[in-house]
Parts: C-alpha cells; structure tokens; sequence
C-alpha cells in the first residue's frame, strides 16, 4: 500500500522506468496530485510527458515503478482515468452529443440514455446550441470543450490533459485558460495537464513539476501560490512572474 493513501491523494506515481530499446526514456519519476488539484508537468517538447501519460492510462506498461490510485496499486487503470490528446479527436460522421456520448455508449449504455445523461452538462461546458452541430461546424475552441467534455464523461476521477490547447491560436488559448478554470470550480476531478509553456502552467495549475530533458526526471516541485480565483491580469503580478522565473532557473 501507498504511503500517499491517508494524505487524500488521488494519483500516485512511485519510481517509474521505461525503456525502448537501448533509449531510457523516463528515469525514476515520482509525483503525485490530491483530489480535485491541478497538476503540470512542464518540460521541454520530446522529453517524455506523453509517455508518462500513456503508463498513466494504462496505454503502455512501465518497466519499474508503480501507479497508484486511491492508495491501491492499480494494473488495469483504463476505466480509472480519461486521456485527451492535443487533437480533439472528434468523429466527424457524429454529430456532438453522439461524440460526447460515446464512452457511456462503449460501456454499454443505450443511445437514449447516453444522451439524456450528457445532456446535462452542455450547460457547464458551455456547449448548448451545438448539441446536434457536426464538429466542422464548429470553431477550435468549440471542438475542444467538447473534447473536454467528453473526456469529462469517460472518467470524472482523473483526466489526463496532453497540451489540450496546443493546436489553438493565442487569443482563443488565453480564452480557454479563463474558461477551463471557471468549469472546473463546478466538476470533482483530478486533473493533470501536460504543457511545455511555462505561463499556461502557472496560470493554471496548483503545482507544476518541471521534467528535464529525455531520459526525463523531476528537477523540481513548484507550489504555485496564487488565488484560486485567477483573472487575466494576474499574469503581470509580481508573484507570478517570481513562479515563471523560478521555473526558469530550473530548467
């Protein structure tokens, strides 16, 4: 058992290794997120964060280490987490509540039932109106709320977040920064958020772990000590432009 299970800790990653091959890819990474926080890693592009997301998921296997959820090593982790890419991976022959839909479809749900289940949350992510729109006819930030949403449905618990507004341009990613932090006051999730930009993690997140460089390691644990309640203006604080030099000292 973990010696994280009594600290209401959600998610614990203990020591884990993988290797392709003769590359070591992730050496000895440890960390962990409590209920309802909001955990980066940060570190450079190609360091290794999606791949410790797809251990994570349960999409790869680790070659040491263990994965941890509500204090009990876990094997099988592909009901306990949620996984959204950078691209939102829409089906574009479904129209948005069918997308939004689709895991409760895959657990065995009826159509009807998945839909009316859904429904409800159109509100909070923003999204009524386009319940029965086709992801062509929506704008990038639309497709990513319901990409977001629908990783929402497919696991409340723990959703993994791989550079979700990566693809986006600036002004829509600093709108969907304000947005995403506004709907999670109302959801009960763990989240992890993947970036490799260092404004969006402190913006975001209430702590950051900074990775080095493949084979990646955590050099440190950053505590963001911000308000909960963060307006865009707070980037131009002097609190938070301390966080993001911190950060860049370690990198």
């Amino acid at each position: 058992m973990s010696t994280y299970q009594n600290n209401n800790i959600k998610l614990a990653v203990n020591n884990i290794e993988k290797n392709f091959g003769s590359m070591n890819i992730i050496k000895n990474v440890s960390f962990y997120a409590k209920e309802n926080e909001f955990v980066s890693l940060l570190g450079p592009s190609g360091s290794g964060k999606s791949t410790i997301f797809n251990i994570i998921s349960g999409l790869l296997l680790q070659d040491a280490g263990k994965i941890i959820i509500d204090g009990e090593e876990c094997s099988s982790r592909l009901k306990k987490v949620s996984y959204m890419h950078q691209k939102d991976l829409l089906l574009p022959w479904k129209n948005i509540i069918d997308n939004v839909s689709l895991p409760l479809i895959i657990k065995g749900k009826s159509k009807r039932e998945a839909r009316n289940q859904v429904l409800e949350y159109f509100k909070v992510f923003g999204l009524v109106g386009f319940e029965y729109k086709y992801p062509f006819q929506l704008s990038g930030g639309m497709r990513q709320r319901a990409a977001l949403l629908r990783t929402y449905i497919a696991s409340a618990d723990i959703m993994l977040l791989d550079e979700p507004f990566g693809a986006l341009d600036a002004i829509t990613r600093s709108k969907m920064h304000s947005w995403l932090l506004e709907v999670i006051k109302e959801l009960k999730a763990t989240i992890i958020f993947i970036t490799h930009d260092i404004e969006e993690a402190v913006f975001l997140s209430d702590r950051i772990y900074v990775l080095s460089d493949k084979p990646a390691t955590i050099k440190t644990e950053i505590i963001v000590d911000l308000p909960k309640t963060r307006t865009k203006d707070i980037v131009t604080s002097e609190n938070f432009n301390k966080i993001k030099k911190e950060i860049l000292l370690a990198l």
